[in-house]
Order: C-alpha cells, then structure tokens, then sequence
C-alpha cells in the first residue's frame, strides 16, 4: 500500500510541476552538490562512506565516495537526457536511452575529482537540450523501473528528482558521516 502511494505521490508532484520549475529543480540540486565539492580535498572526496539506509538508495549504493556517487549521477543524468529527448522527439529509444538502471549505473571505484566538471556538464547538458525541444507532456512514454510509464515530461521531472534523492548520501558522504 505505501508503495503505491508513494508512486502516485511522484506521478501527482510531476503532473504539477512545470518544465521550467523541473530545470529549476535539477539546477538548484547541482548547485548544492557543487557547493559540497567545493568543500572537499582529493582523498575526502575519493574516500568510500558507508551511509545508513535510505529511500531510494539500493544496498550495494551505500559504501561509495563523493566522487563515485556523482559518477553515477552522471551516467544516470546522461541516461534521462537520452530518454528524455527521444520520447519527446517520437525517436526509437537507443544508446544511453537503453540501459539496465541495476547494472550500468554503477560508478568505477576510480571515479576522481574530474567527476565534479562531469556532473555539472551532464545537467547543463540536459536543461539546454530540454529547452530545445517542443512538446514533452503527452509523448510517448517509457517504463521507470519504480514508477512505471512515464512520457517526457515526467522523465524531465525525474531528473532532479532522482538528485533529490541522493542528496542526502551526498551530504553525508562529503562529511565523511555514515553510521
């Protein structure tokens, strides 16, 4: 029961929300994970943080370090883009359109300070190619692996929501504050 209305609670809060308050949304959460970065030497940021759990943060997400969770913003940015344009341009779904959201979103323990220019390129990336395109409510619509069908619009309202929910494992990573 409460994950059915969890899900029509994210579906009612995207059908309300604008595509601008969506751009705006996403922007605010980079800003905020750029102001955590800005705070933080090489070895903090590239230190692994096992975090408690958390809504939306599978187990095998809970041990990474700054610089690997926004890896995986990233890849998943790059992945809604794809989407995102796709289903709002009547386009067969391919590249990053197509990934397994279990297997492909999962950051190299590698993963450096160039994460940080990344990151903050992949929602510059998207908010510009959001606002280049016509019509995003009422496309074609696609499976969320938790919410279901979405169109365009839902998927750009996704975007910074998914950012949303890893914020707080970012805060807690760039402190170096798990359990």
């Amino acid at each position: 029961m409460g994950n059915l209305l969890l899900k029509q609670a994210v579906r009612t809060f995207f059908m309300c929300t604008s595509r601008q308050g969506a751009s705006r949304r996403a922007k605010r959460y980079c800003d905020k994970y750029l102001t955590l970065a800005k705070n933080l030497d090489h070895t903090a940021g590239g230190t692994p943080v096992r975090v408690p759990p958390m809504p939306g943060v599978d187990p095998d997400m809970r041990n990474w370090s700054y610089y690997m969770l926004l890896s995986h913003n990233v890849i998943v940015n790059q992945c809604i883009t794809a989407v995102t344009c796709q289903l709002a341009r009547d386009e067969p779904l391919s590249g990053m359109a197509l990934i397994d959201p279990k297997t492909d979103v999962m950051p190299s323990p590698a993963a450096g300070p160039e994460q940080v220019a990344a990151f903050s390129k992949s929602v510059a990336d998207h908010i510009r190619e959001v606002s280049r395109l016509d019509r995003l409510r009422g496309s074609r619509r696609t499976i969320h692996p938790v919410f279901g069908p979405f169109d365009a619009h839902q998927w750009h309202c996704m975007f910074g929501f998914h950012l949303k929910v890893h914020y707080k494992q970012a805060v807690l990573t760039a402190t170096g504050s798990g359990p």
